[in-house]
This record gives C-alpha cells, structure tokens and sequence, in this order.
C-alpha cells in the first residue's frame, strides 16, 4: 500500500513542474494553490505540511497545478483575489484585481464622498472597496460586459455594500444619470501592439475588453474625458488609472478637456499610476 503525499511533498513536485512551464513565481503559486483545496489560511499552510494529503485533495492539487502550467491565473483557479484587505470573487470574465489600483483608492479616501460613478467596473473592487470604507456613500458601477457585472453584483452583496451599489449595462458614460462628486475607472490602457509582450496569464486568460481598446491604449481616455466632466459634482473628482508611459499623453487630454491642472501619482514602483482631475467649479 502507498504512501500518501505530504503537503511539502506535493508542493515541491507542484513548484518544479510550475518552473519548467515557466512561472515566474512556482514555489508561492504551489502554496497558494495546495493552501484552497486543502482550505487553510496561506499563511497557516505550514502547520500542515509535515501530514499526508488525502487522495481527493492530492488529485484536485494536482488538476490545479496542470491548469496553472497552461498559465491560467492563480485567482482564477482559486476564484479570489485579496485586494485592500478584502477577498474578492474573480472569474476569467474580469480583470484580476492589481495591488496597483490599491493606488486609487488610497487617492479616493483622501477626500469625503457621497456619490461614486465607477466607470469599467468589472469585478467592481474599486467600487465596492468605496463603498466599504464609506458608508455613508452611493455608488453606480457601469461596465460593457453583462457578465462582469454580474461578478461585480456578487462582490457587492459579499461585502455588504449591495443595497448602496447600482450596476448597469453601459458603454462607458452612456446610462450615466445624475452628478457624481466622485468619478473613478481603471479603463483598458493597453495599446493593440503591445498584447503579444503581456505575459501569457494575461493575453490569454484575461478579458480582452478590459485590457485594450484595440487601437493606441488612449481610446478610453478620450471617451471618458469627453462624458465624464457632465456628471462631475461642483468641487468633485476624476480619478483615472493609466499604464506605464501614459502620464503625459493623459494629462494632455485631461487638458484639452478643459482640466488645468492634472495631477500625476506614480505607484510603489515610481511609474505614473493615477491621473486625478478636480472640478474648477468650488462647492457651494
């Protein structure tokens, strides 16, 4: 009779065969993987290392570490993504929320806010994170994909937030009502060229929608500055995510929207992140 596995045993095994396909982190993903099926904290997964796996829970290890050699995403194998302290639902139809976009929110907490249009929702962790830490606030999350929202409405109730969330089907500002003293998107930036230099987990897994506007990366920016200012509040905000390289050529169009004074926050790594855009009109 065999030996079953350990869970140090499957994780070595599991991080060689994730080196070999060229994962750029096999031992963290072989963990993270073992510590879902196994449903343990990640940071508790040592505790159970040193006993032998049960059968079942060796072999769906073992599913998960083949779908993870085919670069499928580790937040999709597992169907969460911790972001801003928070696990959210993600499915192959969103965006896998980044630590990067935690730069946003940081930004969106600076100020109160009652009304908070997020447009390009997608899995909604901008929004329902918003909502979250204000409670007092409303929020309208817009997005093209039906079954984006449909993830974002799951994130909402999971976090308590969904009776102060409305999702809507919307090209952009197009269903749009009212003002908003708030206005934040994490819209597709990446240019049509510069898809087949993403890493596979994300030019082959991802969302196409949510990452490229097919043309220059810029497309979103033009239209949600040419709608936006419409439904921004007296004394209100736009807060706007960009990709590396797109600081300067945003804030020109923020400025030819008629935004005096873009302001430009660089992320952890020092690359401009967030573009933020303040209403020229003062409140009251």
């Amino acid at each position: 009779m065999s030996v079953a596995a350990t869970g140090r045993d499957l994780i070595t095994e599991g991080a060689r065969r994730l080196a070999a396909a060229g994962v750029t982190e096999p031992g963290g993903d072989a963990r993270r993987l073992l510590a879902h099926v196994l449903g343990v904290a990640p940071g508790r997964l040592s505790l159970v290392l040193p006993e032998p796996v049960e059968p079942g829970a060796a072999a769906r290890f073992d599913g998960l570490i083949a779908r993870r050699v085919e670069r499928v995403p580790v937040a999709q194998l597992t169907g969460s993504r911790a972001f801003w302290g928070r696990a959210f639902r993600v499915t192959a139809d969103v965006l896998d929320p980044r630590p990067e976009t935690e730069m946003l929110v940081a930004e969106a907490l600076v100020r109160p806010f009652a009304r908070v249009l997020d447009l390009g929702t997608g899995s909604g962790c901008i929004l329902v994170t918003l909502l979250a830490e204000r409670t007092d606030a409303l929020g309208v999350g817009l997005d093209l994909s039906e079954a984006a929202l449909a993830v974002a409405a799951v994130n909402a109730q999971a976090h308590g937030v969904a009776a102060r969330a409305t999702f809507a089907r919307s090209d952009w500002c197009a269903e749009a009502e009212g003002m908003f003293d708030l206005i934040v998107s994490n819209p597709p930036y990446i240019a049509a060229a510069e898809m087949a230099v993403l890493a596979p987990e994300v030019r082959e897994h991802e969302p196409h929608l949510a990452l490229t506007d097919g043309g220059d990366g810029l497309g979103a920016y033009r239209a949600i500055l040419s709608e936006a200012p419409r439904h921004m509040a007296a004394g209100g905000r736009i807060l706007l995510e960009i990709g590396a390289g797109q600081g300067e050529a945003v804030t020109a169009l923020a400025q030819q929207a008629g935004f005096a004074a873009p302001r430009l926050l660089p992320d952890l790594d020092g690359r401009d992140r967030v573009v933020v855009l303040e209403s020229q009109q003062s409140v009251g």
